[in-house]
């Protein structure tokens, strides 16, 4: 077998979606012409360590991040010497914020003022000050993502470079995360050796992979349903209007189902994936589910509809929690193209026809686009955060002040990178 390589050869980019349920590594090789990833390996184990976006057991958390990256290393032949990590989990709070700046100077001869085009700077400046609200100690500022600027009375601007005007504003949504969380997830992977270039939230990572740029403009939102936790962006105008987490996920199904039946954890998941349908009317009454009894029991078993009507309540749970935070958006147009919805539970039998009538909007299943060999291997709705952090490098512009990241290394480097960077999605 020949070495591995280190990837100094060729831009490689490699994505840590560290989630409840699984841990995936992905190495994707950026083909910088066309502006897509080319998927060299990936692989996947079971979660364990982390809970709900927070580490329970660290050593537990590095063995299945290390048997990842080895597999996904094997799998590619490439060495990882960095990666962008996901994150999410209840501790995430995202809020919208605006800030402007006067932008002539008096010019000191006749007391008029000097008219000069906005520059670099002058938006720096004001995402700066955007972003420059008060934060509880522990809290810090994960992304600041602009939505539009403002130069005096003209709305709707995506970029102001070049442009003449008395004041811009700028209107952004900050994504604010537990710095305990940030940092505790940071060093797990350093741990491994590897230098950590970024943490994303994961469905941004979702919403890069997934949804087309005539979806963002027009509306959509993205609902990312994982293990433990529902994580929702709502999309208008190329810019993220609204996002936040809902704190239940498909495991709250698989619990449904064990505490109903009387059934292992274990047990519960696999009736769920070969069985339930999340939408009653499409199951049926007369197929049984034979349950696993011990010896001297009696055989149990149950209709595959009643099993259904468990998962449809506990689904349409969810959808209303989903509707109460779209409408949370601020948006007077409609959302033309609905919703995508994309996760480990967007996989489970029939929910698209069970959004569509619940929420009463176009619902798709999301599948990863921009990235070239995911056939099979790594093109469902559970893959896609991971394919996202792959595109980011690309797609995610970070403006760091240089200073910045000259002065700092290491987990505080990175914490002091993201409190100062702009993810400029336009």
């Amino acid at each position: 077998m020949s070495p591995m390589g280190n990837g100094h050869d060729r831009q490689i980019t490699v994505g840590f979606d560290i989630g409840a349920s699984t841990i995936t590594c992905a190495i994707g090789q950026i083909i910088s012409e066309s502006k897509r990833v080319k998927l060299l390996g990936i692989a996947s184990v079971p979660s364990l360590g982390i809970r709900r976006g927070s580490i329970t057991n660290r050593n537990e958390l590095i063995d299945q991040l290390e048997k990842a990256m080895a597999d996904a290393e094997l799998m590619s032949n490439t060495k990882v010497e960095k990666a962008i990590l996901s994150i999410t989990g209840e501790h995430i709070r995202c809020l919208n914020t605006q800030a402007a700046i006067a932008l002539n100077r008096a010019n000191g001869g006749t007391g008029g003022l000097s008219e000069r085009a906005i520059n670099e700077n002058d938006v720096y400046q004001v995402l700066d000050l955007a972003q420059a609200i008060s934060l509880p100690v522990d809290r810090d500022i994960l992304h600041t993502l602009p939505q539009e600027y403002l130069v005096d009375t003209l709305k709707e601007i995506k970029n102001p470079i070049g442009m003449t005007g008395r004041r811009l504003e700028g209107r952004v949504h900050l994504v604010t995360a537990a710095t305990t969380a940030m940092n505790n997830l940071v060093s797990c992977v350093e741990e491994l050796g590897i230098t950590v270039d970024g943490l994303v939230f994961q469905p941004l990572a979702s919403a890069l992979a997934t949804l087309h740029e005539d979806e963002m403009e027009l509306g959509i939102t993205l609902v990312e349903i994982g293990s433990s936790t529902t994580n929702i962006v709502v999309y208008h105008g190329s810019a993220i209007r609204h996002s936040a987490i809902i704190p239940i996920g498909s495991s709250s199904i698989t619990n449904d189902i064990a505490v109903m039946l009387q059934v292992s954890i274990e047990e519960a998941e696999n009736i769920k994936i070969k069985y339930a349908s999340a939408q009653v009317s499409m199951s049926s009454p007369k197929l049984e589910i034979e349950l696993s009894s011990e010896a001297g029991q009696i055989k149990r078993s149950i209709p595959e509809q009643e099993v259904s009507r468990y998962v449809e309540a506990r689904m349409q749970e969810i959808f209303q929690m989903v509707i109460r935070e779209i409408s949370r958006a601020d948006i007077k147009d409609p959302l033309t193209y609905g919703i995508v919805m994309t996760g480990g539970g967007a996989k489970l039998r029939n929910i698209v026809p069970l959004a569509e009538s619940s929420l009463g909007v176009k619902v798709r299943q999301g599948k990863p686009i921009k990235i070239d060999g995911v056939q099979d291997i790594a093109d469902g709705p559970s893959h896609t955060t991971v394919m996202g952090l792959l595109l980011w490098p690309m797609y995610a512009t970070d403006h760091v002040r240089l200073h910045q990241e000259t002065t700092s290394s290491g987990i505080s480097g990175l914490i002091e990178k993201i409190r100062h960077t702009i993810e400029d999605l336009f």
